[in-house]
Order: C-alpha cells, then sequence, then structure tokens
C-alpha cells in the first residue's frame, strides 16, 4: 500500500497556513475597492500598498517598482507587449525553450510586424553561446530569457546577459516565476528591465502575480480603463490574492533557501533511484533548481505512467502544466535535441515543502512496480504470435 505524495511543486503549491490567514478577513468583514475613498477603500489601499512592499522586498526592488497581475503569464505578456507598442518594430529575441507565455506573445507580435529570433540552446538546456553573441550582434530591441525553466529545472545566467543585451542596445525580460522562493532573487543584482513572478508557486494564492519593472521603462498597459496599477493594469484589484502574494512573500529568506538544499537531497535520492531502473535525466549536467527533476524511460509513454502513478496517490506531471493540452512532446526536451520518441516519455517531479524521504521511496517503489508492468506487456505485445 502507497501513502499518496504530492509531487508537482512547479506546477503550483498548496496555499500557505500563514498566508490562509492573512487572506480570510478579505473574505468577509473586510470588502472594500481599494479606489474608494472611505475608510473601507482606505483600508484595502493600505493592504495592497503593504503586499506591494513584501513583494518588493523579497525581489530587492522598489515598492514602486511591482505591477500588480492576475499570474507570471499577464506579466509576460504585459512586458513584451506593452514595451512593443512604444518601440518602432525590430528584432525580438526569446529563448527557445521559453514557457508558452512567452513563446506565444513573442509570435504575436511577429505577426505583428517584429521579426522573431529563437536563442538555441544546447544539450544541457543551455543558451547556445555562439548564437546568442551572432543574435546580439544584430543589436535585438527586445530580449526575454527565463531564469529557470519549469520543465528541466535549468538555470540560465541572466545575470551575466544582462549588461550585454545592454551593451547591444535592447531591454532585457526574465521570467523569474519558478525561481522565486527556489534561490535568491536581486532585480538590481539580474540588471533586467522586467522581472515576472508568480503567487501560487510559492504558497500563495493562485491568480495573483508581478511585472516588477525598471522605472527607466516605459510600457503600454494591456488594460485600459480606471488606471489602477500606475495606470498599467486597470481594473478593480483582487485584494484578497494581493494580500496573499504579499504574505507568501513575507516567508521568504534564508529558512526558505534552506529547505531547498534539503530538497537538493531528496533530489538526489529521488535521481539515483531514477537511473537504477534505467531512467535519462536531462539537464543533469547544468545547473538547475534543487527540487526539479525532469526523466523519461525509454519505450515507456510518459502520459501513461502519469496516469497510472497518479491512481496509487502520486501527483507528478509529463511536462509543463500550462500545456498538457497539447499532445506534441515537450518543445525543451526537443530544443535540447532530445529524439521526439524519447521526449514523449518523460516525467516531471518536482518536490516541495512537506515532501519526505518516504515520499521519494514509495515514488520509487511504485515507479519500479509499474515499469516492470508496463515492460511486460511491451515484451508480449512484440513477441510473435
Amino acid at each position: 500500500m502507497f501513502t499518496p505524495a504530492y509531487l508537482d511543486h512547479n506546477a503550483t503549491t498548496p496555499l500557505a497556513p500563514e498566508v490562509r490567514e492573512a487572506m480570510l478577513p478579505w473574505f468577509g468583514t473586510r470588502f472594500g475597492n481599494a479606489s474608494s475613498r472611505h475608510e473601507y477603500g482606505r483600508a484595502a489601499r493600505k493592504a495592497i500598498d503593504e503586499a506591494r512592499a513584501q513583494v518588493a522586498e523579497a525581489v530587492g526592488a522598489h515598492f514602486t517598482e511591482v505591477i500588480f497581475t492576475s499570474g507570471g503569464s499577464e506579466a509576460n505578456n504585459l512586458f513584451l507587449k506593452g514595451a512593443a507598442a512604444l518601440l518602432k518594430p525590430g528584432l525580438l529575441a526569446v529563448g527557445c525553450t521559453e514557457h508558452p507565455c512567452v513563446l506565444e506573445p513573442a509570435r504575436q507580435l511577429r505577426r505583428g510586424g517584429w521579426e522573431l529570433a529563437l536563442l538555441p540552446v544546447d544539450g544541457g538546456g543551455v543558451l547556445d553561446e555562439s548564437a546568442l553573441a551572432g543574435i546580439l550582434a544584430r543589436r535585438p530591441r527586445l530580449v526575454s530569457v527565463m531564469l529557470a525553466n519549469n520543465e528541466t529545472g535549468v538555470l540560465q545566467d541572466v545575470a551575466a546577459l544582462a549588461p550585454r543585451v545592454r551593451a547591444a542596445g535592447g531591454w532585457l525580460h526574465c521570467d523569474g516565476v519558478q525561481a522565486l522562493g527556489k534561490q535568491a532573487l536581486d532585480f538590481r543584482a539580474l540588471g533586467v528591465q522586467g522581472l515576472s513572478l508568480s503567487s501560487h508557486k510559492i504558497g500563495g494564492p493562485l491568480g495573483a502575480g508581478a511585472l516588477v519593472i525598471d522605472k527607466r521603462v516605459e510600457l503600454a498597459p494591456l488594460i485600459a480603463g480606471g488606471g489602477q496599477e500606475r495606470n498599467l493594469r486597470s481594473g478593480t484589484e483582487n485584494v484578497a490574492a494581493i494580500v496573499g502574494f504579499g504574505a507568501a512573500c513575507a516567508r521568504l529568506g534564508a529558512e526558505a533557501l534552506a529547505r531547498q538544499a534539503a530538497l537538493a537531497a531528496l533530489r538526489t535520492r529521488l535521481e539515483t533511484g531514477v537511473a537504477s531502473l534505467g531512467g535519462q535525466i536531462f539537464g543533469q549536467a547544468a545547473l538547475r533548481l534543487p527540487n526539479t527533476s525532469f526523466f523519461a524511460f525509454p519505450g515507456i509513454d510518459g502520459d501513461t505512467l502519469v496516469g497510472k502513478l497518479d491512481r496509487v496517490g502520486f501527483a507528478v506531471a509529463s511536462g509543463s502544466a500550462c500545456s498538457s493540452a497539447n499532445p506534441e512532446p515537450s518543445h525543451v526536451l526537443l530544443a535540447m535535441g532530445v529524439a521526439p520518441e524519447l521526449a514523449r516519455s518523460a516525467v516531471r517531479v518536482s518536490l516541495g515543502a512537506g515532501n519526505t524521504a518516504a515520499d521519494v521511496d514509495g515514488f520509487l517503489q511504485a515507479l519500479a512496480d509499474m515499469l516492470a508492468s508496463l515492460r511486460g506487456l511491451s515484451a508480449m505485445l512484440a513477441s510473435p504470435a
């Protein structure tokens, strides 16, 4: 009998108890519209301002640089489309392993007259240096590179890239959604003009995110209206979610980073077991998030394996939760040169708070049993009648 375990923290995390407590009043007695000028509205405005300061402190930014959004997808779209609307169309360069919420708006901008260049990666998932240098020589106006990949956990050296983009005359945006809470983040040290964040990856609520914007950058809003969020994101603010995001950021710090060190040890335990079962681990030679492992077993369909694991209580993924409706193999793995057949076998485990060695050992035992069953079935189907 297996003990269920949630092993999909890159998709979303459980709401932290202290975050829930901070949000609860805003579902009851505290219900003001932050744009109202009476006491109820002033209380809501104060709560949003406090949350803005908490988010800013978590990433080393000034509170005036934080624009609240509905999540990471909106933040990414706001920077790319908002910047492009005020610039003369030119070259837009984005990493080929970016999340779809960067790749899709980039493709939309290409249809609007921008030239799009996809920055290739090597077999480890790291940006290819020679290709990067060639594209920077063409002086792109906008560049977007994620800090940590949501599927492989592979890290990009954004801080080293920033001065090179600046020297080429461009603006650099960074999707930092998966990195927040898993490593120290400093907006100033990164040197980017825009940094996207999301609440539900760090024990906060779904439906809240932020774009941190350098004060010298001007963007056009995606949503026009009453002028909320420095006229960059009109609409009545979701006070409860914003308060929760702030509370989640306030939990981050030395303790959160210490938990990540413990998760790295659990991942080593996991990957040792996966390798012993014949699994191939992607991006293993690169610097990665400490909690993320993306692997495959040749000849075993990843979606089938994920479904079987779910039925015995282990929640894992076959790739990005936001693109799970897409039957195609992971674009991240294809960009890394992985064969489509092997990419279709991929399974992602992303560890988080509360996971233990017992969870990992139970998962490995369930995995071993299912692999034996699936391999046995494959052998029977392959044998002549």
